[in-house]
């Protein structure tokens, strides 16, 4: 059960942390590493300022994807093929429509959050309304070393620099994913590279997300109550609202992303690795009475209807074993923590949320 403890530390908003010191090795920054390792720990998230980043790099890729979405979307309500699709793939590459991705059931979790800490999805979850796009990214090297599941890229011949601009954002939430994984093993007092060296050649994915709110009315379930299967999740400010996130004491709070600010979640390979000390962020997205005032909003002054994420994926290595690392390895952890090879893990992830055929 969870545990009420934590209830009058938390703030209501994920932390946020400047990460410049960390990446100009200026000065100590031992506080910050701390700060993002308590934030993982008990948020499974956290904001961050990367300086690397700015606000027009994720304008620009939220301009290009709603363009994208809407012109597959057409096409495929419109019954005409869509060549961007690919289910012989598990949907790992192009194009993913609506209604094909389904979050597990997770009747043992919600039923533990209070009335109002519960979560919008129904148990078992409904599809999600949401289309997505799978971009491995170019230097995230295979998948596995028998090249089981390697499928190529897709670029879509009709919308100009989409490589170069998945490129780009792709590598730059990459290093955002690396800085926080090195920050939070500082701050967790284990070796600075436990995460990094795990992670190199990784099978990283920019998985942008889009949902048309023109088709849908407030209470639509856009990503069901679900957790990511990855090590990190990063994206930038969303246009809309909807994204709600549980913290590890069972409390639900709203997630708005400062402008130009990143985002991450913990996802399952981090809690594999930790033995539970960081665990794998539950969260959901929902069509709120708040995106559908923004929606109105942008429909009278001819702005994109579409509901974008600039999400990537980042994974530990496919050859990789996961399991706790020796300061979180102890007796009578739950059998979820058995070893298991990253590549075998995503498989069984992927299977269970319906993307594998």
């Amino acid at each position: 059960m969870f545990t009420t403890r934590f209830v009058y530390r938390f703030a209501k908003s994920v932390p946020v942390v400047d990460v410049t010191a960390f990446l100009a090795k200026k000065g100590d920054t031992s506080a910050q590493c701390a700060q993002v390792a308590e934030a993982l720990h008990n948020y499974g998230a956290i904001c961050i300022k990367d300086p690397r980043v700015n606000d027009r790099h994720n304008v620009d890729f939220l301009d290009m994807m709603e363009k994208y979405f809407e012109s597959r979307a057409a096409k495929f309500y419109n019954d005409e093929k869509v060549e961007d699709i690919f289910p012989n793939y598990a949907y790992q590459v192009g194009a993913t429509p609506e209604f094909v991705e389904k979050a597990r059931t997770h009747n043992n979790i919600v039923k533990q959050y209070t009335k109002e800490n519960e979560a919008l999805t129904p148990q078992p979850a409904p599809y999600d309304a949401k289309w997505r796009f799978f971009w491995p990214i170019d230097d995230s090297g295979k998948r596995t070393k028998d090249e089981d599941f390697n499928p190529p890229r897709f670029r879509p011949k009709d919308v100009p620099q989409f490589g170069e601009r998945m490129e780009q954002w792709g590598k730059m939430m990459i290093n955002g994913c690396l800085t926080v994984a090195e920050m939070a093993a500082v701050g967790m007092s284990i070796p600075a590279d436990s995460f990094t060296s795990r992670m190199q050649n990784g099978p990283h994915l920019l998985a942008p997300t889009g949902s048309d709110l023109d088709r849908h009315k407030p209470g639509t379930i856009f990503a069901g109550f679900h957790y990511d299967l990855n090590f990190l999740t990063i994206h930038g400010k969303s246009r809309y609202p909807g994204l709600y996130v549980w913290l590890r004491n069972g409390e639900r709070i709203s997630v708005a992303v400062p402008e130009g600010h990143l985002l991450l979640q913990a996802g399952a390979q981090f809690d594999l690795l930790t033995g539970g000390y960081v665990t794998c962020g539950y969260h959901e997205v929902i069509y709120t009475e708040e995106a559908k005032k923004k929606y109105e909003e942008n429909k009278k002054v001819g702005k994109s209807t579409w509901r974008v994420s600039s999400t990537l994926f980042s994974h530990i290595n496919s050859d990789v074993t996961l399991q706790p690392l020796d300061k979180f390895a102890k007796q009578g952890l739950p059998p979820k923590y058995k070893p298991i090879k990253a590549f075998d893990q995503v498989q069984q992830e992927l299977e269970a949320i319906k993307l594998k055929l």
